[in-house]
């Protein structure tokens, strides 16, 4: 082989070292591109994993006793005032005196605010002086009547015997009469003036804010300084009411009945209630009316439950689960042991009955073994829940234990 053949053979291809140094090139776009995959697919499960689901959510209760058994239908509701008043004055006024603090229990009649009342006195005085002047009048013609008729039958004596003329008589007669019309007119007059006093009067009342009734201060509304009047105004600068009073005695719950089960409620029939916040306590209770008229939107009846017991911890607007029982319970009742949740809120996964437990914003699963009676739409779960936990109503098949989940309202 010659020279020349060596030196070809030592020669590089131009098209082979392009391949190479594109291949060279191209290598690390391709890496970065698996590397932003690789992250979008850890960021999206990441994010996914710890998104809130929106659930909504039923408190877990204690039964009441075997009554629950004879109950024929449960329904939920809200503690109601029979008896409460937003207290406002009957006229227009500043606020001089607020005497009243939320959580205080007032009698009727007690002094609650007091309104600037300068104005009213000053009116009220005069409307008195004015009565008083009337009064005296009525008074003066009073004694000059007497003083008349005193003269007139002096006169008509007199007349009598020829000592004084007629016409004298008749003029005495004519001036009592005269005095009699005036003595009439005056008191027309002061009994005017004395409606007049009165009203002042009654004007200067609705100066002091009273309470209507017994009961017990839930909202303080306004403060000294501030103008209230009974009328609605116009901007945030007028308050309409000094503050709101309910009747504790007055308390009953309202719940609402679905249309398909009204027929199972009667009027006075036993039942029992039981309060959200207190879970373990049962109240007896009867039924006092079902108001006649449907709520079309949510298809149910309303139905008054009037609460036996009176206690401190029953307050406006907390939440009931009332039972409608067959019959009034006994008192040797025992309750069966476990709470009551609703039907929907127990599934299915593997083959296991379950109820996630909504635990600081998570989703915690409890296998649970159902027991085989059912109270209406509940059933009793013998262990793995306690009274007062809050159990996840139809939860989604992608709920897993551990998921953050967010309480959302039915």
């Amino acid at each position: 082989m010659d020279n020349a053949d060596l030196l070809k053979e030592l020669r590089i291809d131009r098209s082979q070292r392009e391949d190479h140094g594109s291949g060279t090139r191209r290598w690390p776009w391709l890496l970065a591109v698996a590397v932003l995959l690789l992250l979008s697919g850890v960021f999206g499960w990441l994010w996914l994993g710890h998104r809130a689901v929106p659930v909504q959510t039923a408190q877990a209760v204690a039964p009441s006793g075997d009554n629950e058994a004879g109950a024929v239908l449960q329904a939920t509701g809200y503690v109601t005032a029979r008896r409460q008043a937003t207290v406002s004055a009957q006229i227009t006024g500043t606020l001089t005196a607020v005497l009243i603090e939320e959580g205080e229990r007032v009698k009727q009649g007690q002094v609650l605010a007091r309104l600037e009342d300068s104005g009213y006195k000053a009116t009220l005085l005069a409307a008195r002086a004015q009565a008083d002047a009337a009064h005296a009048l009525v008074a003066q013609y009073r004694a000059q009547l007497t003083q008349a008729i005193h003269d007139a039958v002096r006169q008509q004596s007199l007349a009598a015997r020829g000592l004084v003329s007629r016409q004298a008589a008749e003029q005495a007669a004519t001036q009592v009469g005269s005095l009699r019309a005036q003595l009439a007119s005056q008191q027309q007059q002061a009994r005017a003036a004395d409606a007049q006093a009165a009203v002042a009067q009654v004007n200067f009342n609705y100066t002091v804010v009273r309470a209507p009734f017994d009961g017990v201060v839930t909202t303080k509304d306004a403060q000294v300084g501030e103008i209230i009047s009974p009328l609605s105004a116009g901007g945030g600068f007028t308050r309409t009411g000094v503050g709101t009073i309910v009747d504790m005695n007055s308390l009953e719950v309202d719940v609402d009945v679905n249309e398909a089960y009204i027929g199972r409620v009667v009027p006075d029939m036993p039942a029992e209630a039981v309060l959200d916040a207190y879970p373990d306590w049962t109240i007896p209770a009867h039924v006092i009316a079902i108001v006649p008229t449907a709520d079309r939107g949510k298809a149910t009846i309303k139905v008054r439950v009037a609460l036996e017991h009176k206690d401190a911890r029953i307050v406006p607007d907390m939440g009931v689960r009332v039972s409608f029982l067959e019959a009034r319970p006994s008192a040797s009742a025992q309750a069966p042991q476990g709470v009551l949740v609703p039907a929907t809120a127990i599934v299915q996964r593997d083959r296991r009955s379950v109820v996630f437990v909504v635990e600081d914003g998570k989703a915690r699963q409890r296998t649970v073994d159902p027991a085989a009676q059912s109270y209406g739409d509940l059933r009793l779960l013998p262990a793995a829940v306690k009274p007062g936990d809050s159990v996840v109503i139809s939860p989604p098949a992608s709920l897993r234990d551990g998921a953050a989940v967010q309480r959302v309202k039915p």
